[in-house]
């Protein structure tokens, strides 16, 4: 009796792991890869070479002052690694927090961004590898952008406009690969 229901519970148990297991993440992974393939494949953007040049959902370091600057990246070793996603967990009075954001402020002062700074100019994401800034973010970028790419403040701000999404629940942002891409076909500057 003992043998013949530890037999049922094994044969249970490997039925249960090759359906959970096996056979609904292959159908799951065949489905998706059918109707979403940009999606299943890691939304990744391709410059006009074809190479691989970043993906819509992982932020891009871009240091040149004629790019418009992401959301700094938490994630240890090099920015924006996929491999190692997390916040810092440093807390809102940590000393090293203060320090990094005093930095990052530093660093948008001398690429020539004036008046107040966004939080997200500054604060890593909980992920660190988000890949949108908010508006007004993008925003306070355009007059040293438009200087750094010699280009007219209206055309540039024009531009960050035309690439803002609006969202009930995130407000209104804006995809830095996405946007200096855009600034990239618009040309200007050393790009």
């Amino acid at each position: 009796m003992m043998k013949e229901t530890l037999m049922r519970a094994v044969l249970l148990f490997a039925l249960l792991a090759a359906v959970t297991g096996v056979a609904y993440p292959l159908a799951v992974t065949l489905i998706a890869g059918a109707a979403f393939p940009f999606q299943a494949h890691g939304s990744l953007v391709t410059g006009d070479d074809g190479e691989v040049i970043g993906s819509v959902l992982i932020g891009r370091e871009f240091t040149a002052p004629f790019y418009f600057q992401g959301r700094p990246s938490a994630t240890p070793l090099a920015p924006y690694n996929a491999a190692h996603s997390g916040g810092s967990n440093l807390g809102p009075t940590n000393p090293i927090l203060l320090e990094q954001v005093a930095e990052r402020v530093q660093a948008l002062r001398e690429a020539g961004v004036a008046g107040p700074i966004p939080a997200d100019l500054v604060m890593a994401s909980g992920s660190g590898l988000d890949p949108h800034i908010s508006l007004d973010a993008a925003l306070v970028q355009v007059p040293a952008v438009a200087k750094a790419r010699g280009l007219p403040e209206e055309e540039v701000r024009a531009l960050v406009m035309a690439e803002a999404v609006g969202s009930p629940f995130a407000g209104t942002y804006v995809n830095v690969l996405s946007l200096n891409r855009a600034l990239d076909r618009l040309g200007g500057g050393d790009a």
